[in-house]
């Protein structure tokens, strides 16, 4: 038997190189589940484009999976209807907490679950009180890190709230709550104490008309 070269032996190119092997295709009877992996962590809406292009399947599969998905959510087969439903925000989408237990959640999130916010949220926050409305990429740009968690927390508390979609970026913009007022103790934002007293010399951070 010819000893084998390394022509003979067949590997993915990128194993080859030493780099990770792409993703074979989600097989068809799985995409569903796929999606639901993948919107389960997603911090903004997903549009059909790249959630095809995350589970490697064409637009259309992906399309009539999602389609099986909310059918599946909302007890449309036979199935029980979920606490939580799949939404097409802002030309993407994303898994919410459905409309009816809306005050449940957030009276168990401000409630029941009072653990203290750590300071990379309270950071943020500040960052969002003081610059809303402010998209999450603009967020990360100030505080020079990856802010997805954090968001995902104080939107869980209910201290911010997706205000508006961007329509040329698709970011969305977020800022405070009522709620957030009222653990402040004051009737609105513009309320806030001015931060430039604060800062070296009244403009690092923020824009100098800024609170």
């Amino acid at each position: 038997m010819p000893d084998a070269t390394p022509e003979s032996i067949e590997r993915p190119t990128d194993v080859a190189q030493g780099l990770p092997a792409e993703p074979a295709p989600v097989p068809a009877p799985d995409v569903p589940r796929a999606l639901e992996a993948i919107l389960m962590v997603a911090d903004e809406p997903q549009s059909l484009v790249n959630l095809a292009a995350a589970v490697h399947v064409p637009v259309g599969a992906v399309r009539r999976a999602i389609a099986e998905l909310v059918a599946d959510y909302d007890g449309e087969r036979g199935g029980v209807r979920r606490g939580f439903e799949l939404r097409e925000v802002g030309g993407g989408w994303r898994i919410y907490v459905r409309a009816d237990y809306d005050a449940l959640v957030t009276d168990y999130v401000v409630t029941q679950n009072p653990t203290k916010l750590s300071q990379a949220a309270l950071e943020t926050l500040a960052v969002i009180a003081y610059k809303q409305p402010i998209s999450r990429g603009a967020i990360a740009s100030i505080r020079a890190v990856n802010v997805d968690s954090v968001v995902r927390t104080l939107l869980g508390r209910g201290l911010i709230t997706e205000m508006f979609t961007d329509s040329e970026t698709g970011a969305i913009n977020y800022g405070t709550t009522d709620l957030l007022l009222t653990q402040l103790g004051i009737n609105a934002i513009e309320e806030l104490p001015r931060i430039s007293p604060l800062l070296d010399d009244g403009r690092e951070g923020f824009d100098s008309d800024q609170h």
